[in-house]
């Protein structure tokens, strides 16, 4: 399938890179791709497999989009990459709304009444957008074997179909325990699992942890 990441950070790297294990054809999507290239030359050498090309660019020859961005950037991002682009297309959100301003640790700058999938849901309404990996730091949300057992995910998503897909990819990365929680809305509640997750890295002293649902 041909995917773009959107986003050249930790998470939109781990991404790529397990996409591409995975024989998918990723391109990686930035604002200035020489620039990035640059920036990130030992990673994209250890990487060929990987394109690099603008937001637009990537989301354009897409099949299915990837929103790996900062939550603060990602409406921007999203603009850049432009409506048509993304029309029709699955599009994974995989971010989420901190807000730095006032330092660590950070807050939320959408909670309890709306999410920032919501948002974009909103600005996009011709995507088809699914909510999903917000809950786990980057290592786990491609490797969930690192951890002892199993753990769980979630998504969150209008339509079905786009949550059966991304539910297949999030079970080729090793995700056994794939939660369906309902319409895009439900999105909520894993974002605001994040205040709780940035304590529990605190007081265990790592990110090498997740959920995981008993029932």
């Amino acid at each position: 399938m041909k995917i773009a990441v959107l986003g050249t950070g930790m998470v939109g790297r781990a991404i790529a890179t397990r996409l591409a294990e995975l024989a998918h054809d990723v391109t990686v999507g930035t604002r200035d791709p020489e620039v990035t290239r640059e920036r990130d030359a030992e990673w994209f050498d250890a990487n060929t497999a990987v394109s690099l090309a603008t937001f637009a660019d990537a989301a354009t020859g897409a099949e299915l989009v990837v929103n790996a961005t900062n939550g603060g950037a990602t409406l921007e991002v999203l603009e850049a990459a432009g409506s048509d682009a993304l029309a029709g297309k699955v599009l994974v959100d995989i971010s989420n709304p901190l807000d730095f301003s006032a330092g660590m640790p950070p807050t939320l700058f959408v909670k309890d009444s709306d999410s920032l999938a919501e948002q974009i849901q909103r600005a996009y309404p011709d995507a088809r957008v699914v909510k999903t990996l917000n809950t786990l730091t980057a290592d786990l949300m491609v490797d969930p074997d690192r951890l002892s057992e199993d753990s769980s995910v979630f998504v969150s998503g209008n339509d079905a179909e786009a949550k059966s897909l991304v539910t297949d990819l999030l079970r080729s990365f090793g995700h056994a325990d794939v939660i369906d929680l309902g319409d895009i809305a439900t999105a909520r509640g894993p974002e605001m699992w994040l205040p709780l997750w940035l304590r529990l890295w605190g007081a265990l002293g790592s990110a090498e942890f997740n959920l995981k649902v008993v029932r």
